[in-house]
């Protein structure tokens, strides 16, 4: 009796070991939000070919809608996506003339022309309609989005994938969604696209191996970070404003599990979120690695929270746009 105390002792204290060594480490590699901008990412170039220095956030908003486009080696892929989207909003404006809009692709970092593609759009419709974000380095598509959000002019802020998985006509019901939830004095809501609906026929096309990490992932999203919203990586959001300001000024990861800890922050700053359901397909090309990204997402959201609770990160003072 005494010998199996003295192994629950053990074992009681080598956890408590291990758990401060997780704090520890996830204290000490915790990265600091960085905002800062290289000297070209500063600017975009108009269909004359003219530097013209990209707008903030933090400005009044002048246009109806931003999409921000993240793009990495997406000159394959990127024109399907912008054959549609700009088709579709073309077609609203004439419905709608008092309709505005822009479209920034950002290019994080590609190695192919992604940016000589995303110009031709340029041309074709005009700086005031497309704008081109060309980041030096590649930060992650977190990173991408924030830096392109930053630059917007939209009263609403839409990010959409390069790839085209997501039918772009669905804006309005992601539009619909956020009507609904925007009721605050402040404008702060979210609305997110969801293929949650979309998850049982997932199932049984996938082995049980990649169905386990799914759902235990959907674990972890849940016991650490978000609650309340079953599909968090559809990477079809769309934000007030406000909301955008709020949730990426204070955002620290940059790769695949960002949308997580935007939808966190918030819900600590309890920013009405909608999730709706859209049309979604499996588009051939995608840079996540299905197992590997996994783990690393996971190990993500983890650190998220405990980077949090330790106090490396902490969520910054309400922000608004002047």
């Amino acid at each position: 009796m005494e010998c199996l105390c003295e192994i629950i002792q053990c074992l009681v204290a080598l956890s408590v070991t291990a758990l401060l060594m997780v704090l520890l480490i996830a204290h000490l590699t915790a990265g600091m939000v960085d905002l800062i901008r290289h000297e070209k990412e500063k600017f975009f170039l108009t269909a004359a070919g003219e530097k013209r220095p990209f707008p903030s956030i933090r400005d009044p908003s002048s246009l109806d809608l931003s999409v921000v486009v993240p793009a990495y080696n997406e000159e394959l892929r990127m024109p399907v996506m912008m054959e549609e989207a700009m088709g579709y909003l073309e077609n609203r404006q004439k419905q709608q003339p008092l309709f505005t809009y822009e479209v920034i692709v950002v290019d994080d970092g590609s190695r192919d022309r992604t940016t000589q593609v995303a110009l031709q759009y340029t041309k074709k419709y005009g700086e005031d309609k497309v704008r081109v974000l060309t980041l030096v380095k590649n930060r992650g598509k977190g990173g991408a989005v924030r830096m392109g959000t930053l630059c917007s002019r939209g009263k609403l802020i839409l990010m959409a994938d390069a790839d085209g998985a997501t039918k772009f006509a669905d804006v309005e019901k992601v539009e619909a969604g956020l009507h609904l939830v925007n009721a605050t004095p402040d404008n702060m809501a979210i609305s997110c696209g969801s293929r949650a609906h979309l998850e049982q026929e997932a199932v049984a096309l996938r082995s049980m191996f990649r169905t386990f990490l799914m759902y235990g992932f959907h674990f972890l999203v849940w016991f650490f970070c978000v609650r309340g919203i079953k599909d968090t990586q559809c990477g079809f959001k769309l934000f007030t404003r406000e909301a955008a300001l709020k949730t990426f000024t204070s955002l620290h990861v940059e790769r695949w599990a960002f949308d997580v800890e935007l939808l966190y922050i918030a819900q600590c700053f309890k920013i009405p979120i909608a999730e709706v359901a859209v049309n979604w397909t499996e588009i051939e090309g995608s840079k996540l690695v299905p197992v590997w990204s996994w783990l690393q997402m996971g190990r993500d959201l983890v650190f998220i929270r405990l980077r949090y609770i330790t106090g490396a990160w902490r969520l910054e003072a309400p922000h608004k746009t002047n």
